[in-house]
């Protein structure tokens, strides 16, 4: 029987997908009206870009509260759970908090439903914006944190004018809907800075940062720009992450320890202190408070090491500019000897290019299949791409995220080395992964991976206690079948 939860959701979810969108802020500018527009309650900061928006925002996020101020935070899509994408003081609002955010707008999308604007009732992503925009100016919030769902023009985020806009790195990506170049995306990623605004603008190719930069001047946005204004200074390994130097606004800050892996996660530290700093007037947050910021972030999904034994990794990233970065910091950070794929991946990602970047570092890949949408490549066609990239001998196949987990976890065991599993190719796959290896109370910091452990651990069934399992097998797990977003 299914849950409240469960029955909530699938409500939402049988309105038009978030992967399918138009372009018109007409429905969540109509319910917003209604509502007594509550992106107005608070300042904004709004985040968008092809990659690195998720961690930026959680970053952005953990320094604003270091600094005392109450936080709201929109992301999507979400790993587990719906409730994720709506952050309050950097904790999910519960999911009790959620159904009552939904009946308290309800009654608000359904007159604009029935007006059937643009020809269509409002979307599933542009109910969930409008939800966190309400409970954000209900409870209240300092400041709202808002991550572009895809795009930036069209995106219903948008109907915020964001006192301080952040681009991060733009590449190709969505090409179907957002343009085939990258003179296109830009233009439609810059929508998001607005008249006055703080344009915080990562690193960008050429053909973008032009884009960007004269959107700027049209409407007047004061620009910081990544190498000149802010930036990276230093960074080696540490236990737990590593240790950066950053260019802030009154100049160097070290010692910041940022629990997290990758040169790309650095730069985005140095993104997300410029943005902070800009939202408090071009002031310098003290150097005490962006350590203790950075030193509380977590971003679940981003090289997240799971287990220890054996030694689980998961990882959301889709496309090739975002796995080149995480296979460059998973060689870094762990250096496992053999690394053990598990992968799948959306029907509609060029597949064969991330495969090509992950090849030469793992040693055998699991191709499988997300259970919680139908819009996961199947496994048969993932194989024969894997097997023209790594060759036949190095590919192997579960039909399911559980099968393929413990497939993976017997090729480990037998190896006497340092061996170790990624799960990567999809947010929806890092996260059918996460619900059957962690809970609430089994989630932990993994600062190191133990070597000296007897072995490497044991079967899916036994790590996990048999949770879940036969849901995910079947194709079932309920609560992970909902509400899927584009950056998977």
């Amino acid at each position: 029987m299914a849950t409240q939860h469960e029955t909530l959701l699938a409500e939402l979810t049988a309105r038009w997908p978030e992967h399918r969108i138009a372009p018109s802020l007409d429905r969540i500018r109509a319910v917003t009206e209604l509502l007594g527009d509550p992106q107005r309650a608070c300042p904004v900061i709004q985040i968008t870009g092809t990659n690195g928006k998720g961690s930026t925002a959680i970053m952005i996020e953990a320094l604003l509260r270091a600094a005392g101020l109450r936080t709201g935070r929109y992301s999507s899509p979400h790993l587990v759970d719906v409730t994720e994408r709506i952050a309050i003081d950097g904790q999910p609002i519960s999911r009790e908090r959620f159904a009552e955010v939904w009946a308290d707008i309800k009654p608000y999308v359904e007159i604009v439903d029935e007006q059937q604007l643009q020809g269509a009732p409002m979307t599933f992503f542009e109910v969930l914006t409008a939800m966190a925009y309400a409970a954000f100016a209900d409870a209240p919030v300092d400041v709202m944190i808002i991550e572009v769902g895809l795009g930036g023009t069209w995106d219903a985020t948008n109907i915020a004018d964001a006192q301080v806009a952040v681009v991060m790195p733009i590449d190709l990506d969505h090409t179907h809907i957002l343009g085939g170049t990258l003179t296109e995306i830009a233009g439609e990623k810059a929508g998001i800075i607005k008249p006055g605004a703080h344009a915080i603008l990562a690193g960008q190719p050429v053909e973008a940062a032009k884009v960007l930069l004269e959107h700027c001047a049209d409407v007047g946005a004061l620009v910081h720009r990544e190498g000149l204004d802010f930036g990276l200074l230093d960074r080696k390994q540490a236990v737990g992450g590593q240790l950066i130097r950053l260019n802030g606004a009154a100049g160097p800050v070290d010692d910041i320890h940022l629990p997290l892996h990758g040169v790309h996660m650095a730069r985005n530290a140095a993104v997300a202190l410029a943005a902070v700093e800009a939202f408090l007037g071009l002031k310098a947050l003290p150097e005490d408070l962006v350590r203790e910021g950075f030193a509380e972030v977590r971003a679940p999904g981003r090289l997240e090491a799971i287990r220890q034994s054996p030694p689980i990794v998961l990882d959301g990233a889709h496309n090739a500019a975002a796995a080149a970065a995480s296979a460059e910091a998973m060689v870094e950070a762990y250096s496992f000897e053999p690394l053990v794929g598990v992968f799948a991946v959306m029907a509609d990602k060029d597949a064969e290019a991330v495969l090509r970047i992950w090849e030469p570092v793992m040693h055998e890949i699991v191709c499988t299949r997300v259970a919680s949408t139908d819009r996961g490549l199947g496994v048969d066609e993932l194989v024969d791409l894997a097997q023209e990239v790594f060759g036949p001998g190095r590919v192997r196949r579960a039909d399911t995220i559980a099968d393929a987990l413990d497939l993976a976890t017997t090729i480990v065991d037998t190896d006497a080395g340092r061996p170790g599993i990624i799960v990567t190719g999809s947010v929806i796959a890092a996260g059918e992964a996460r619900a059957l290896l962690a809970t609430d109370d089994l989630v932990r910091d993994v600062d190191e991976i133990d070597w000296d452990a007897d072995d490497h651990g044991g079967t899916l069934d036994e790590l996990t206690d048999g949770r879940a399992l036969d849901d995910l097998r079947a194709g079932g797990a309920d609560d992970l079948r909902h509400g899927r977003g584009d950056e998977d």
